[in-house]
C-alpha cells in the first residue's frame, strides 16, 4: 500500500524535495490549488502533474489483538447514581449546586438522597 505525501522528485531541477501547496482564489472564492517545488520554484498547475514520491506503509507491528481491553470503571448502572443524573443537581455558568443539601457539588459526587432526573425533561 502506498500513500502520497508532500515529498516530490522535481521534474525540472531533479531535486528530492517538498511541494508547497498554495490556494488559488478568484475574488473570495477558492477555485483550486497550485503546487510549487520548494527547491526551484517550478509551479505545477494540476495535482496530477506533480511527481509525488510514494512510500510504502510501515510494517504492521501491532494488530487488534494487541490492544488493551476497554476500561469499565462503573458497574452496569452505578454511574446513574451520580449527582450529574440527580433531579436536585443544578448547573449554572459559575457553579454546580445541590438543591437538597444547599452546597456546591461535583458532577461525580453521590449521596443517599439521590432522585433520578426525569429523562423526558432533557438535560440543561
Amino acid at each position: 500500500m502506498t500513500t502520497p505525501g508532500n515529498e516530490i522528485v522535481c521534474t525540472v531541477c531533479g531535486a528530492d524535495t517538498l511541494v508547497v501547496r498554495q490556494p488559488i482564489y478568484e475574488g473570495f472564492t477558492r477555485v483550486g490549488d497550485a503546487f510549487t517545488c520548494a527547491a526551484c520554484g517550478h509551479r505545477y498547475e494540476q495535482e496530477d502533474q506533480v511527481p509525488f514520491k510514494t512510500r510504502a506503509a510501515g510494517p504492521a507491528v501491532f494488530d487488534e489483538s494487541d490492544r488493551s481491553p476497554e476500561p469499565n470503571v462503573f458497574a452496569s448502572d452505578e454511574h446513574k447514581r451520580l449527582c450529574r443524573y440527580c433531579a436536585h443537581y443544578v448547573v449554572n455558568p459559575f457553579t454546580q449546586w445541590c438543591h437538597v443539601h444547599r452546597r456546591e457539588v461535583e458532577a461525580t459526587d453521590t449521596c443517599d438522597r439521590f432522585e433520578p432526573r426525569d429523562e423526558a425533561a432533557g438535560e440543561c
